[in-house]
């Protein structure tokens, strides 16, 4: 059903309009029909401050909109008509899901305005980006009240064991698979697979690749919604790149190929080696050149950093190779419909839509700009120091954000100044905590 049709409806009687904060978690309200139908052309008023939140609504410092220039004022979001789709569980006529986005200066701290920016000035480039995304979870047979009483330590996941692939866990989850693609089909969400992980209770969801806005869209639906089901459950799921000090590490994976506005491949050369075209190179050579600076987007918390402890099967650096997962960016693909470039730097706990644009953009700055990436690695790359390297501390990411002419240009000043404030801010706020790991080493005898 459009969202037209909805509004029609004799029995429509509610919808959601929702916007997606820096953290990937959807915010918004339930609205009334007859006020929906003004939202369509007015815009719905919500303060931009809703950016400035933590997870648990901590507020960071975001300047112009949290320190004394802050009036905690409402600006109207703009719908975006296709986007509707159906929520889960809720009753006929209660059902319609909205996605939204500010525009003007607001849009330039929004994470899905600022997608669509990158996604336009790649266009006027004669880019066609194409794209899918790799979600990586924990599921737990705990609620969030037994992970409390518990303090987050010996918890109980779905599986025992690490299960990579392992059919036998898989067919003693098939409520919750079933339940996932379940979900997914009013959500609009294109589920191209699913499996187990490589760790107790680790799982992968994947969507399916397309164009603009729309996988960004569905992979913060199926972040939330996962999250929504598995507390309908009972259960509990995390994103957080290390949960534990005994669990690997959690990402998002993006793949991303690219034509030209005519529809043809740009990614693949049947007279190249291994079908690398001239341009994936430049893509690639982008990609080493400018997302060390962009860590912050890629790695955007306090816990990201833990995902590259030794042992966990993370990115080693900034390097790349053919069919090697090993590296950072992976190309994959053996013909102008498979070729792609995999980015393997995003923890789970990445916005989606930063995610995607800091990728769109470095690629196509690359290709733009004709940049040649170092030498592929052959072999391990977790052998191999790295040439090129992101930031491994999250100070060290702020300030490269900071510093970044590249960022400033493609993602805008007030992004650029607000994320790292408000990253900034979640840094030095966790600084002060004393965590249990000091204790129990220097209470005694320290």
């Amino acid at each position: 059903m459009t969202l037209e049709d909805y509004l029609s409806a004799p029995d429509s009687r509610f919808a959601t309009v929702a916007m997606t904060d820096t953290n990937g978690l959807l915010r918004g309200q339930m609205v009334a029909v007859d006020s929906l139908k003004r939202m369509v052309t007015a815009g719905m008023g919500m303060a931009r401050a809703q950016l400035a939140l933590d997870p648990t609504d901590a507020f960071l410092t975001l300047p112009g909109v949290t320190d004394e220039a802050g009036t905690f004022a409402d600006e109207p979001l703009q719908l975006d008509p296709e986007s509707a789709r159906r929520l889960p569980w809720a009753r006929h006529g209660h059902d319609l899901l909205v996605l939204s986005n500010w525009t003007g200066k607001a849009g330039g701290l929004c994470p899905r305005a600022i997608l669509r920016s990158v996604l336009a000035r790649v266009a006027e480039n004669g880019l066609a980006p194409r794209y899918g995304m790799e979600l990586e979870y924990t599921l737990f047979d705990e609620t969030p009240e037994s992970a409390r009483e518990k303090g987050w330590r010996g918890l109980k996941t779905a599986t025992p064991h690490a299960s990579h692939d392992l059919i036998l866990y898989q067919a003693l989850q098939t409520e919750w698979y079933e339940a996932v693609a379940g979900i997914c089909a009013p959500l609009r969400i294109d589920l191209a697979k699913m499996h187990e992980e490589i760790g107790p209770g680790f799982m992968e969801a994947c969507i399916g690749a397309g164009e603009g806005v729309a996988p960004a869209d569905q992979m913060v639906l199926l972040k939330n919604f996962i999250r929504a089901l598995a507390l309908r459950q009972g259960r509990s799921v995390t994103f957080m790149p290390r949960w534990s000090d005994q669990a690997d590490s959690q990402s998002i994976h993006l793949h991303m190929s690219m034509k030209d506005a005519d529809g043809t491949s740009l990614f693949f050369d049947a007279a190249a080696e291994n079908g690398i075209s001239r341009t994936l190179r430049h893509f690639v050579g982008g990609l080493q050149a400018h997302l060390g600076d962009l860590t912050l987007l890629f790695l955007p918390t306090v816990n990201s950093y833990r995902r590259f402890a030794e042992g966990t099967f993370a990115p080693p650096g900034l390097n790349w190779g053919y069919e090697n997962r090993t590296t950072c960016f992976r190309v994959v693909g053996h013909d102008a419909g498979t070729m792609r470039v995999e980015n393997r730097l995003p923890g789970a706990d990445t916005n989606p839509y930063l995610t995607v644009a800091a990728t769109l953009a470095a690629g196509a700055a690359g290709i733009i700009g004709q940049i040649e990436p170092d030498a592929p690695l052959t072999g391990s790359g977790y052998g191999q120091p790295p040439a090129r390297d992101f930031a491994r501390s999250m100070p060290d990411a702020i300030a490269r954000l900071r510093a970044s002419d590249f960022a400033r240009d493609w993602l805008g000043d007030d992004f650029t100044e607000g994320f790292a404030a408000t990253r900034e801010h979640q840094f030095n706020d966790f600084a002060t905590k004393v965590p249990d790991v000091e204790l129990q080493r220097f209470f005694d005898l320290g």
